[in-house]
Order: C-alpha cells, then sequence, then structure tokens
C-alpha cells in the first residue's frame, strides 16, 4: 500500500512577484527549494494564508539567494506581490516508509531569507516577529 505524506514545505513565505504573463508554475528561489527537497517540475500545493486561495501548480527553480517567490500565470490573478503563503510537495510512500518518514519543513523570515528546518516549536524561538 501506498502513502500520500508530506515531503518539504515553505512555511509562511512572501511572495515577491506575481506574473500573469508567464505560462504558469511557481518560481522558488534556489536555496529554499532545495532545502524543502523540492524538485523542478514537481506538483506544488500552492496556500495563500493572506486570502484563503488554494491553487495547484508546479515548481520551477529560481536564482541562488534570490529570496523570490513569484506565481505565474493564471495563479497570479489569486495571489498577489506581499501575501504570505505555503508550499507544500508530496510524494508516495510504502506503509513502513510513512511511519518513520520525516519531512523537510522550512522556515523562513519576511523577507523569504532561510531561518530553520525542523518543527515549528522548534524553529520559532529563532524567527523575529513580522
Amino acid at each position: 500500500m501506498q502513502r500520500t505524506v508530506l515531503k518539504g514545505k515553505i512555511h509562511r513565505a512572501t511572495v515577491t512577484q506575481a506574473n500573469r504573463n508567464y505560462e504558469g508554475s511557481v518560481t522558488i528561489s534556489e536555496n529554499l527549494i532545495d532545502a524543502a527537497g523540492i524538485i523542478k517540475h514537481v506538483q506544488a500545493n500552492f496556500w495563500d494564508v493572506t486570502n484563503g486561495a488554494r491553487l495547484t501548480t508546479y515548481a520551477i527553480r529560481g536564482g541562488q539567494g534570490s529570496e523570490v517567490i513569484c506565481i505565474n500565470g493564471a495563479g497570479a490573478h489569486r495571489v498577489q506581490k506581499g501575501d504570505i503563503v505555503i508550499i507544500a510537495a508530496f510524494v508516495q510512500v510504502t506503509e513502513d516508509e510513512a511511519n518513520a518518514w520525516q519531512p523537510s519543513v522550512v522556515f523562513v523570515d519576511s523577507y523569504n531569507r532561510f531561518r530553520a528546518i525542523g518543527k515549528k516549536e522548534q524553529a520559532q524561538s529563532d524567527m523575529p516577529p513580522r
């Protein structure tokens, strides 16, 4: 039996751009996408904390250290620059793998600078308030 588990997520990132003219996807800074274990062209769930919008797209790599989070294409009609978002990718694993699975949860500050990987309780103490 296969289970769908969280592969990785970037928690409470700030959208830096919304580009309606691009063909689609979400562009994610290379250092953040790598830390979350999200690979290019993989399905990405995009949850807008600011307005409640939820959409599914695919991830593409932005520049290393660019701190870019850019929603492209049709999604840019629902998500705006400055919105706070969660980006998550999932993976299929066996039942045995699921029992021991640990996702990569990436925490960022309000400028999308990498802060920590791990559980929310651990990372919160390292993060300044927004």
